[in-house]
């Protein structure tokens, strides 16, 4: 083979079969008895009939026929046919024929099975023969092109070419001076962009200056900057992550044409670790920034080391790599914190028997938190109407009980329905533990006093429609005495397919 093949021409034309295709007249489909050999091997069967004597070889494997239909012409004839549908039974590779009795008119019934066999299933048959012929040369120039494969790979090996290689890095300087930078991941993110084309890039690796005892994750994610599609999403828990380099890995080499990679990392829980940073450079364009302004931003890079590989193919050569929690090519992602409009107008949709004298539901002007005090029977609850955007992939946010004293208690999220009944809809959960299948329940979570507590929700896959938040707290013990539950830290995910135009829209 000269592996030229005209794109323009059907498969057929281009792997011609080295088996002979089987011809009309070989094409047998009806069976029949050698005892009627005399009456249809003259007639119009003639050519598409094949006899129980003739139907197995010697060693007992059935002949290239497929039966779909016998006929019996006489009685001796039903006996032959009989024996040989059981044997075909006992193969259990074809489903026994019907059996057809032509007693009169033998050459009249037979002119008409051979009419409705070949004018319809012969020309079905003799497709899929072909289409089966031509597979096994398909499969034969798969497994020729996995050898290629191979050798390819060997020939990498012998050359000492490795599958991914560093082709940048940030080294790392610690200043003592460099405070907050963990603070940025939990206020907003911290992103920076690549210095180097997205072609090929198979892996990245961040430095973290230290560890942390608290609980949280570290959310990382890469896109393209040109339309906004992404690449990936790493979810990883601060006990993951080391103090020193972290290395993260793409499931494939970055292929397509050229484009600008950014690298966003935020961060969910009380202290996350914080990322160092790099010398100070001259471009601004490839510093690190925040949402909010920071000195040591803005001047100096994140210390990062970049791999490259061969695009399209998996990398195999980072050590210990953080493999994405999700593949998110093809869309855009959206990290945005709710309105404090939408939190003002929390509304009280508490279930409990309880009527407190005191305001369970309340929005702190000051400190962009919900207070959610839970009563000792019931569910207290506060929604936030229509908040939930289509295309929401997570929602995180934290808790504490705002008062030295107060008892502990417990704190969950429920995204429901814009049309449902919310008091319907909690009512419900408290009386089976599970939300309705419409609803997304995030469980309860402990929260102590002094203690934050952070709270997700990720989803298997985007939220379809607009969808109200509804904030729960519930007793955990007998007492809710100073159980000023406030939540905050509202966050939400969004995931949305990339318009066509976007690149263009970008260029412009």
């Amino acid at each position: 083979m000269n592996g030229r093949y005209d794109v323009n021409k059907p498969i057929k034309s281009q792997f011609e079969p080295v088996l002979p295709t089987q011809t009309k007249a070989a094409l047998r489909m009806v069976l029949a008895g050698a005892s009627d050999r005399t009456e249809l091997a003259s007639g119009p069967l003639a050519h598409i009939v094949t006899f129980t004597d003739e139907l197995f070889r010697s060693d007992g494997t059935m002949r290239d026929v497929y039966p779909v239909l016998a006929v019996v012409a006489s009685p001796a004839a039903a006996v032959e046919v009989e024996a040989a549908i059981k044997a075909l039974a006992r193969l259990a590779t074809i489903p026994a024929p019907p059996i057809l009795r032509i007693d009169r008119d033998v050459d009249g019934v037979a002119a008409l099975i051979q009419t409705v066999l070949e004018s319809g299933l012969g020309r079905i048959s003799n497709y899929a023969r072909t289409m089966a012929t031509e597979l096994v040369m398909l499969r034969r120039e798969r497994e020729t092109l996995f050898e290629n494969f191979r050798v390819l790979e060997d020939a990498f090996r012998a050359r000492n070419w490795e599958p991914a290689s560093e082709i940048f890095a940030h080294d790392v300087f610690v200043d003592p001076k460099d405070e907050g930078i963990g603070r940025l991941m939990t206020d907003g993110w911290v992103e920076q962009l690549l210095p180097v084309s997205s072609f090929g890039v198979s892996g990245f690796a961040l430095h973290f200056r230290n560890l942390t005892k608290g609980g949280g994750e570290v959310v990382v994610t890469l896109d393209y900057v040109e339309n906004g599609e992404g690449v990936a999403e790493w979810v990883v828990p601060f006990s993951d992550l080391a103090a020193d380099w972290n290395f993260f890995s793409l499931p494939k080499a970055c292929d397509g044409s050229p484009r600008t990679l950014r690298l966003r990392i935020s961060a969910n829980g009380s202290e996350p670790p914080a990322p160092s940073l790099g010398h100070p450079i001259a471009s601004r364009r490839y510093a690190a920034r925040a949402r909010s302004p920071h000195g040591d931003l803005d001047h100096r890079p994140l210390a990062i080391k970049i791999y490259s590989g061969i695009p399209g193919v998996r990398p195999t050569a980072l050590p210990n790599s953080i493999a994405p929690s999700s593949l998110i090519s093809g869309r855009r992602i959206e990290d945005y914190r709710l309105p404090l409009e939408a939190l003002r107008a929390v509304a009280d949709v508490s279930v409990s028997p309880i009527v407190p004298d005191f305001q369970t539901i309340r929005f702190l002007e000051h400190e962009d938190a919900i207070v959610c005090h839970p009563l000792p029977a019931g569910i207290s609850a506060g929604a936030v109407a229509n908040v939930v955007a289509p295309g929401t992939v997570r929602f995180s946010a934290r808790a504490v009980i705002d008062h030295a004293e107060g008892k502990p208690a417990l704190v969950g999220f429920l995204l429901a329905p814009s049309a449902a009944n919310l008091r319907s809809e909690i009512a419900i959960l408290e009386r089976e533990g599970t939300a309705r299948r419409s609803a997304y329940f995030s469980g309860w979570r402990d929260v102590a006093a002094g203690e934050p507590v952070s709270i997700n929700i990720m989803l298997d896959s985007p939220t379809q429609r607009t969808m109200n938040l509804v904030i729960l707290s519930r007793a955990k013990g007998d007492s809710v005495d100073f159980s000023w539950l406030k939540v905050f830290d509202f966050r939400m995910v969004r995931h949305f397919d990339v318009e066509p135009r976007g690149e263009a829209l970008h260029a412009q």
